[in-house]
């Protein structure tokens, strides 16, 4: 049985209430009906998503619920149906402007690289694939190397770094990209709690920065605390909003089916206090 304590503190989000905004620009991220299947199966069918722009999502939902499909299906990387634009712009004309964390388990780590090299592949859409990096790309990848605190091993081979190192270097990647747009693909999932901290933070203060997060996780706990927004999927959208109206009894059990029992909810002065039992 999970026995989870879910904590949101209200009022203290970077984005403002969608519905009172004006729409006098296309939204940042629209998503129409995007489906995702693998041969015959479904794993995503008919998601519909509007993010005018900064701000902090977070995608949750159970195993094999189409979490990932729905990031790999915004990057155009599996079979999709249904549309996605960037600022008013097909995806095949703004590409650049997102960048991508993958789930550890998809990464070769024992690919003779170093620290540095990874992150300078963040670039390679910038320079193209056959030039040599510039000086303008060599200090970008030192600045994201600082920013998730790797500096002194960028010269180490990304095989011998553990876990949370391996995921910090990643998001360096990622960054190095430069995009407006951050998915990631559970980046918090087996790393340790200094990584935890050091990513969170990071992410916290693109969204400040203007950028939109979008990060898919089985971290309940973090979602409730940090996210904005709140995408809950089980092959399809069950829920979207604040967390203070998705984190209910009745959503999470239509999300998570038979692995919620019982839902209790209490108040807290800071906030929406759930436990999951």
């Amino acid at each position: 049985m999970m026995n989870l304590a879910l904590t949101r503190k209200f009022g203290e989000t970077g984005m403002t209430d969608t519905g009172s905004q004006v729409a006098t620009q296309p939204p940042l991220l629209k998503i129409e009906n995007l489906s995702v299947a693998y041969g015959p199966v479904l794993a995503l069918q008919n998601v519909s998503l509007t993010l005018p722009g900064s701000g902090f999502v977070g995608v949750i939902g159970p195993n094999g619920a189409g979490k990932s499909s729905l990031l790999k299906g915004l990057l155009g990387m599996v079979p999709t149906g249904g549309t996605v634009s960037i600022a008013g712009k097909s995806l095949a004309h703004a590409r650049l402007r997102i960048s991508y964390v993958p789930q550890r388990s998809e990464v070769r780590w024992d690919f003779p690289v170093t620290v540095e090299e990874v992150v300078m592949m963040g670039r390679y859409k910038h320079i193209g694939w056959v030039k040599f990096p510039g000086k303008e790309d060599r200090r970008i990848v030192a600045e994201t190397l600082e920013q998730v605190g790797m500096t002194e091993f960028r010269q180490r081979q990304i095989g011998q770094l553990s876990g949370g190192q391996q995921q910090r270097v990643f998001v360096a990647r990622a960054l190095a990209q430069q995009g407006d747009i951050m998915l990631l693909d559970e980046p918090l999932t087996g790393v340790d709690t200094t990584s935890q901290e050091v990513i969170i933070n990071l992410l916290e203060r693109l969204r400040d920065q203007g950028k939109l997060i979008i990060m898919a996780t089985h971290d309940l706990n973090a979602t409730s605390r940090e996210c904005d927004l709140v995408a809950c999927i089980n092959h399809r959208l069950v829920a979207f909003g604040p967390p203070a109206e998705v984190f209910k009894p009745e959503i999470l059990a239509e999300t998570y089916g038979g692995n919620v029992l019982t839902v209790a909810v209490g108040n807290t002065p800071d906030g929406q206090t759930v436990i999951i039992q």
